[in-house]
């Protein structure tokens, strides 16, 4: 089944994108993915430009499909829509540079579509195109150099024109997933505030802390005062 609507933002609450590392300690996409499962990760996505062969990206991406499965993690592939076909993925991520056109219809029913967006200009777009979730960068970020960071502003403006979910990627740590969360987002994805930390999974489970608590907060601002506190507030008045 499809995920979508509140189940979907759900699960993309974190969302660890896969990368190959060397240092400080080197580790496979495999090795990231297993630690940001181990961690409580709600998303994983496999991203890995080293592997420009299908075929061998292709038997990776049948291998965490079944980690992620098996974890109830939903399991994107990052770029490889045929992949993620192959695969059996829960979606695929695609950016403005990928095509798009097309793209919703050669997923599966229940596969999900993702899409990055460089701002506010791209949502209508994106959603046209047929996008479950919308990934917009706000910090700067190393792994990604290319990608115009927008603040916290730029996502705000995004979540407001989106009727789907936004995730926020680019340069988020354990330290801001929470004023990410606070400007609307649904979830954080990190790529190496995982790959390159020390411990990526004590760092995963740091996020999914940040993440949780700055959600729990969101919705108490979100819900009513109760009807004695307006009542008090009402006596108040002169």
């Amino acid at each position: 089944m499809k995920a979508t609507g509140r189940d979907l933002a759900r699960r993309l609450a974190v969302y660890v994108v896969t990368t190959a590392t060397r240092a400080p300690v080197p580790r496979t996409v495999l090795d990231v993915a297993a630690a940001a499962l181990a961690g409580d990760a709600t998303a994983v996505q496999l991203r890995a430009p080293q592997l420009p062969d299908d075929e061998l990206l292709l038997a990776v991406a049948i291998e965490l499909a079944e980690r992620c499965r098996a974890a109830g993690a939903l399991f994107v592939v990052n770029d490889r829509l045929n992949v993620a076909v192959a695969a059996g993925a829960d979606g695929v991520h695609l950016g403005q540079g990928d095509d798009l056109a097309g793209a919703r219809e050669r997923l599966r029913p229940e596969q999900v579509l993702g899409i990055s967006v460089r701002g506010v200009e791209d949502v209508r777009s994106a959603l046209d195109a047929g996008a479950d979730y919308l990934g917009a960068t706000v910090w700067a970020t190393a792994t990604k150099p290319d990608a115009v960071p927008g603040g916290l502003g730029a996502l705000r403006a995004v979540v407001a024109a989106s009727p789907v979910p936004v995730v926020g990627i680019g340069g988020i740590t354990a330290a801001n997933a929470g004023d990410v969360i606070a400007a609307g987002a649904a979830g954080v994805a990190v790529v190496s505030a995982v790959a390159t930390a020390p411990d990526p999974v004590t760092a995963t489970r740091a996020l999914v802390r940040a993440v949780t608590t700055a959600h729990v907060r969101a919705t108490s601002l979100d819900q009513p005062p109760p009807p004695d506190a307006r009542h008090d507030h009402d006596q108040e008045r002169p």
